[in-house]
């Protein structure tokens, strides 16, 4: 299996850790060599989060280097900022619509960055910017906190890897009574026809 580079970008509260658990669940299933690494410092408090996960026949560093990674998943627009220089310039970005300011820019003099600039900079950087609705989608299906798996599902539509593998691992890495619900938010997701 040729090696794939994830990264998974956002902030506290938002399913990031879930998502690379998930990601890396499917590649083991999918019979690839996995190794993930995750930092979430202050996520407790609504600080970033980052994961790295790879797949591939072998792999020996759970990290992915700057410049190197195919699909960098961003559940938050300025965290796609922060975290652009890992992107190939062959790579894919699945990017959130959600917004969540930081405290600078809600009390300080920082400012949020406007989307257009966003888009500019990651179409710049990647090959293939893919905006997903998944805050809105996930808020038409009652609960915002799946937004995470809509953009799994977004992902899930550029991998070689069965929509029933995906399924299996998701409902079994949440509680019962949100299986359905996040069942529903990744169909969304990767039936979306999602670009800038």
């Amino acid at each position: 299996m040729k090696a794939v580079n994830f990264l998974l970008v956002g902030v506290g509260g938002q399913g990031t850790l879930l998502a690379s658990d998930v990601v890396a669940e499917v590649g083991l299933r999918a019979g690839a060599d996995v190794k993930k690494s995750e930092v979430h410092g202050m996520s407790q408090r609504g600080g970033a989060v980052t994961s790295h996960v790879r797949w591939g026949d072998q792999v020996r560093s759970p990290l992915c280097e700057k410049g190197t990674v195919d699909y960098f998943i961003a559940q938050e627009t300025l965290e796609a900022l922060r975290w652009v220089e890992y992107v190939s310039p062959q790579g894919t970005v699945v990017l959130s619509d959600q917004h969540i300011p930081p405290t600078s820019t809600v009390f300080g003099e920082d400012r949020y960055p406007e989307d257009g600039k966003v888009l500019e900079v990651l179409g710049q950087a990647a090959s293939q910017v893919l905006r997903v609705e998944a805050s809105r989608v996930a808020q038409e299906l009652g609960n915002l906190r799946v937004a995470n798996t809509v953009l799994l599902g977004a992902l899930s539509a550029h991998l070689e890897v069965p929509e029933e593998i995906w399924i299996a691992v998701i409902t079994e890495r949440v509680p019962e009574r949100h299986r359905e619900i996040n069942r529903r938010a990744f169909l969304a997701g990767r039936q979306g026809q999602w670009k800038l």
